[in-house]
């Protein structure tokens, strides 16, 4: 939902875009196939998927099938949920193919308001990394510095629903769930399932969302 936003975001300013997604060994894997629907529908130039296993590192409940996924609501602390670096990693992979391109801007869909806790979704984060970015590669070296848009970073998940639905994005393609089954169907009890069930309630518009079940069953 998020991701599919600030693809259409960055459409809306005239970029070309190109796609990324990572098979990092998550248990929710129909959110892949989501994104390539979505990449789709979007117009993205290219969509890469690109295989790195942190499943073999373990350290979160989307990696590590011997943990369960939380279903009890928002709790103190980090959740389980969080993968160990991951979407450091993930803006790693996105550099270097930007960088590639000949492209300076990276589109990152974190989002600090509903971010269930995590420390790589804060724009304190966002802003290290891209100074960071711009010490490391020979083209921010060179004069060509990348720039990193984190677009609805502050905005809340009926924000994101009202601005994915006027630019055209159709949330019926997109997967939060963290566990997800095969045919991309949510379980309606995760913490994805809760924030995206409540934005669609406070946009007040219809939950376009398939579950395996009533929703929070």
């Amino acid at each position: 939902m998020d991701s599919a936003t600030v693809l259409a975001l960055a459409r809306e300013q005239g970029f070309r875009t190109y796609a990324l997604s990572l098979d990092y060994g998550q248990r929710h894997r129909a959110e892949l196939q989501a994104a390539r629907h979505v990449a789709t529908a979007l117009g993205a130039a290219q969509h890469e998927v690109i295989a790195l296993d942190l499943s073999r590192f373990g350290g979160s409940a989307l990696t590590d099938h011997t943990l369960a996924v939380p279903t009890a609501g928002a709790q103190p602390g980090i959740p389980l949920t969080y993968v160990p670096a991951r979407n450091t990693v993930m803006l790693s992979l996105a550099l270097s193919w930007a960088e590639a391109l000949g492209a300076q801007h990276l589109f990152y869909g974190a989002n600090a308001v509903d971010y269930s806790g995590y420390p790589d979704c804060r724009p304190e984060y966002v802003a290290a990394f891209e100074r960071m970015a711009n010490l490391a590669t020979k083209a921010a070296v060179e004069g060509r510095p990348t720039q990193i848009h984190a677009p609805i970073i502050a905005l809340s998940k009926a924000d994101i629903i009202r601005t994915g639905l006027r630019l055209g994005v159709d949330f019926a393609l997109t997967v939060s769930c963290y566990q997800a089954d095969d045919a991309g169907r949510a379980c309606g009890r995760c913490d994805a399932c809760r924030i995206r069930a409540q934005g669609f309630i406070d946009a007040g518009v219809a939950d376009c969302t398939r579950y395996q079940g009533a929703p929070g069953a």
